[in-house]
């Protein structure tokens, strides 16, 4: 299995370095429906554009709620993510502007829910997406998987492709319940198919202060996982349920709301820890080039 990783590695032609990259590739994900995936991947990407980022969704949920949340009517999609993981377009064929500066998004589509079945017989399956991506969409600062919420060959090329997987958490027993057995998925996919991929930490969503059992969760999750639980909590937000019905991530239906603002936290803590890593990394390479005697 690892021998496939380092096949596809060598067949994407993706030279990845140890200390920088161009494009960081994140997995939204978690095998249990109803916990805020769509949510946080249409409106961290929201934020992230918003401080200039050229942003990517990539929506990998047949039933296209991404798609629908950043305005791609259905009526109105032509290539997306099915015609991408075929090889019948390219990604900038694929990717359609959204209302947001920055921000595109290769929509879902009616064939999606039929390429399970026909990824099954095809060769590299797993890898199809990473590859795809590789080829070009280089110039994208962040690409965005909003995975369905199943261990499926979609969620399984989302995970391929990605450097790291962001695991919305909703506040409930039953969320807390899976979350144990979705990092020794996240293990495997890493031991199996692609060695670069991290648990890249876990955001509580839906969280309601005046609920027991929330903060107990919240309590729980932080101390098992430490700081691999993001400080920024994603609370229950009545404007953050109405903006995918007016086609608008909830940042731009209403940036004021507490959703919205707890979204742009977000984003600011993945960008302070990932300047944070990229320096640590930086500084590893360093000393250790210094080690071996080569200039750095």
């Amino acid at each position: 299995m690892q021998t496939g990783a380092s096949a596809a590695k060598r067949a994407d032609g993706a030279a990845t370095s140890p200390v920088l990259k161009k494009t960081r590739y994140i997995s939204i994900s978690n095998q249990k429906g109803g916990v805020g995936k769509t949510t946080t991947a249409v409106n961290l990407a929201t934020a992230l554009a918003a401080v200039g980022k050229q942003v990517l969704v990539v929506d990998l949920d047949p039933q296209g709620n991404a798609s629908t949340g950043l305005g791609i009517d259905r009526a109105e999609r032509g290539n997306g993510t099915y015609e991408l993981l075929f090889e019948e377009c390219t990604v900038d064929e694929a990717a359609a502007p959204t209302k947001v500066p920055g921000l595109y998004c290769v929509p879902s589509s009616m064939h999606l829910s039929g390429a399970e079945i026909e990824l099954i017989d095809a060769d590299n399956r797993e890898f199809r997406l990473r590859a795809a991506l590789r080829a070009s969409a280089r110039h994208y600062d962040y690409v965005v998987f909003d995975c369905p919420p199943a261990l499926n060959l979609l969620t399984l090329n989302a995970l391929a492709a990605s450097d790291g997987v962001l695991v919305p958490l909703q506040c409930e027993f039953y969320a807390l319940e899976g979350l144990s057995h979705l990092v020794n998925t996240i293990e495997r996919v890493r031991e199996a198919f692609n060695d670069d991929l991290e648990l890249m930490g876990i955001v509580l969503t839906m969280y309601d202060k005046r609920n027991n059992l929330a903060n107990q969760v919240a309590d729980n999750v932080r101390e098992f996982f430490g700081d691999k639980v993001y400080d920024t909590v994603i609370p229950r937000n009545v404007r953050i349920s109405e903006a995918p019905s007016f086609g608008l991530p909830a940042i731009v239906y209403d940036m004021s709301c507490t959703g919205s603002q707890a979204y742009i936290h977000l984003a600011r803590e993945i960008l302070k820890r990932q300047k944070a890593a990229d320096a640590a990394a930086k500084a590893a390479a360093e000393e250790a080039a210094k080690a071996e005697g080569v200039p750095a």
